[in-house]
This record gives C-alpha cells, structure tokens and sequence, in this order.
C-alpha cells in the first residue's frame, strides 16, 4: 500500500481505537504496527478500503497487546465484541489528535515529536535522523510524551495556539535525515486547515509557503547563506507564492487579525517585489506594528528596526534598536547591519565578529564572520 496514503490515515485511526477504549499509548502503538504490516502488503493485495483495512487490523494488535498484560484484563472483554471489518468509520478525530498532541503539560520537543508520531505517522527511526539523535533517545522522549497524556480525554477543548506553535517548530527545523520537517510540518497544516476554518490556522499555512518558496534560493552549492536582499529571485517558487497569498488573503477577509497572519504578510510583501530595492518598507513597518501589538515579541521589534532602518534611513533603525535589550539574539547581528548602512565600518565589523561568536549554528557564524572580514578588509585597504 501507498505509505504517503497510509500517514495521511494515522490521526483517524488513532481516534477511532480510542474512542473503542484503547487508551492514547497503546493505541498509538498498535496503528505503527499496524503500518508496519501494511507495507508488506503486495499491490494486487491492497484491499479496497485501506482506513477500514488499518483499523481492523489496528485494532488486533491492540487486542493481541492487551491479552498479553495481566493488568488488561478488562479490556479482553471487549475482544468478544471486535467489531467486523469493513469501511472505515466517518467519524473523524484528528483535530483532537492534533491537541492532544501538543497538550500544554509537554515540553516542546515532546510535543513535536509526538505530533510527528501519531499525527504525521512517522516511525521513531525518522523522527531520531531528522532531529540527529539517536533512536533511542527519541523512542525514550515520545514514550514519556505519551505516558504524560495517557489520561486526557480527546473530547477535551484544544488551544489551537498551542498546535500552531508545534507546527512551526517542525517547519523551522528544516530538513535532516531522510525526512524533511518543512514540508511534512506544510502537510500537517494543510491537514489542518482542512479540518479548521481558523483564521490563524491559514495564516501559519501563509506563511509556511512563502517561507518555503524561498528555500532553494537561500544557500549556494556549498552550503553557504544567501541573505534575502542577495537571493536570486528567479529561484523563488512562484507557485507556493501565489497560493501562500492567496490563503492569507482569504485569511485577512475574515477581519480577525492574529500573529501568523501578520508574519504572513510581511512574507508576502517580500515575495511580491521583483527586486530588494522595489520591496515596499513602510508596508513593512506598518505590518510589523501590527505584529508588535499583538504580541508585544521582543524579536518582532528587534525586525521591526531592520524595516525601519530601510524605510526611514540607518539612523532611524539605530534609534528603534536601542530601545531593545542587547541581550536579544541577533541583536548584534542588526546593529552590524545598521552601523555599516550609516557608514560607521569599524564599528560594523566588531559588532559582526560579535555576532558570529554568539550564533547558534555553524551557517550563520560563517556568513556573520565573512561580514566582517569583508569589512576589515575595506577598513585596510
């Protein structure tokens, strides 16, 4: 059977075998292993309903597992009353899943791998290589996950905020091993979107295709970091933008601004100028306004003095940063970029050698240290 198929049915599953009376953990369990014997499946085998298929056999498993504990002995007396295969039921759980997945008593991490489980139906080995731990490791961290919502009933209110933030750290992992993170975390959007008319839900589904369309555009052949006023634009994918803006304008019309669809935006603003110099700034700064008064995040104002350094000149960026902590990440970063915009180079290279001491990946340290040599290199000749 079709594996990409079969993930798209986990969450639905998973509900189902739930709402029979296997609790959040061993049903999760029995549909990976469910899953694991679909792929033997041959193609002329491949029953005509796969949901009903992988929850019949799903929900054996589950069975077989409960048999073997002693402690489970109550639930062998729903054996008797295995319900006959046959189509899948309609009812669909995975929006609960997805809250369920990203309760608030998980850390973050937790909370992403298991949505990467038992939301995107990926096995324990792929979520370990995607985020370079090992197996082990990650198999230790998802079950801790599941014992710590074993007892949340799924017709329990989610915070779809909650969701939205677990979904975009996978987006922003990016990709490593043989999974890619971006584009399973737009594939769990979508699927959520899908189930959800949240404005915000389409915001972050927005923003995560404009981010995407960028992506082949923003390092070189050797792995080096290409900022966006340098990215040659012909390598943006002009279909994921056309649909990012399209989404967000969809999501704008209901009149319920939130955070993504601001980010959105500003995504939007950068994808619709055919060069850096024709990206419309003030537009910029006043959706960044936006974004500040909804959150009041110290990173959006951090952004916000790089856009008005462009709009209203260095000094003005200057201005609007030292308002900010030092502290901020990235703070050095843009005080670099603005000081060399205003032509005080020194000052410029120093502040970039900062930066790159503190960056947090090895990309970032050498496209911050080759600033200021470049700079260094002007101030001697």
């Amino acid at each position: 059977m079709n594996e990409p198929e079969l993930r798209e049915l986990v969450p639905a599953v998973i509900g189902v075998l739930v709402r029979r009376g296997a609790d959040f953990a061993a049903a999760e369990d029995a549909v990976q292993d469910a899953l694991v014997e679909a792929v033997r499946v041959s193609a002329d085998e491949a029953p005509r309903d796969p949901k009903g298929w992988l929850i019949t056999v799903a929900w054996r498993k589950f069975l077989d597992a409960a048999r073997a504990e002693a402690s489970r002995r109550d639930r062998e007396l729903r054996a008797d009353s295995e319900p006959a295969p046959g189509p899948g039921e309609a009812v669909d759980d995975t929006l609960q899943l997805y809250f369920l997945c990203a309760h608030p008593s998980l850390t973050p991490s937790s909370a992403v791998a298991l949505t990467l489980r038992a939301v995107g139906g990926l096995t324990t080995r792929q979520i370990a290589q995607a985020y370079l731990v090992p197996e082990a490791t990650m198999a230790q961290r998802i079950s801790r996950a599941k014992r710590t919502v074993s007892g949340v009933r799924l017709n329990q209110p989610g915070d779809v905020a909650t969701v939205l933030r677990v979904l975009y750290l996978v987006f922003n992992e990016g990709y490593s091993g043989d999974v890619d993170l971006a584009a399973e975390a737009i594939r769990l959007t979508r699927q959520l979107a899908a189930l959800t008319k949240h404005e915000e839900v389409a915001g972050l589904l927005a923003l995560m295709l404009l981010h995407h369309a960028r992506r082949t555009a923003r390092t070189t052949e050797d792995g080096r970091l290409v900022p966006l006023a340098e990215q040659d634009r012909r390598l943006w994918n002009t279909r994921l933008i056309a649909e990012g803006v399209d989404v967000l304008q969809a999501a704008l019309a209901r009149d319920r601004l939130g955070e993504f669809q601001a980010q959105a935006a500003i995504a939007a603003l950068h994808a619709d100028a055919p060069a850096a110099e024709e990206t419309d700034w003030v537009q910029i700064v006043e959706w960044y306004d936006e974004l500040v008064r909804l959150t009041g995040n110290p990173v959006a104002r951090l952004n916000r003095a790089v856009a008005v350094g462009e709009a209203d000149g260095a000094r003005s960026g200057l201005a609007a940063l030292a308002e900010l902590d030092p502290a901020l990440p990235r703070y050095n970063a843009v005080a670099a970029y603005l000081h060399e915009r205003d032509g005080d180079l020194a000052t410029a290279a120093r502040l970039y050698a900062e930066a790159a001491r503190q960056a947090t990946s090895f990309q970032e340290h050498e496209h911050l240290m080759r600033q200021a040599l470049r700079l260094n290199a002007r101030l001697r000749g």
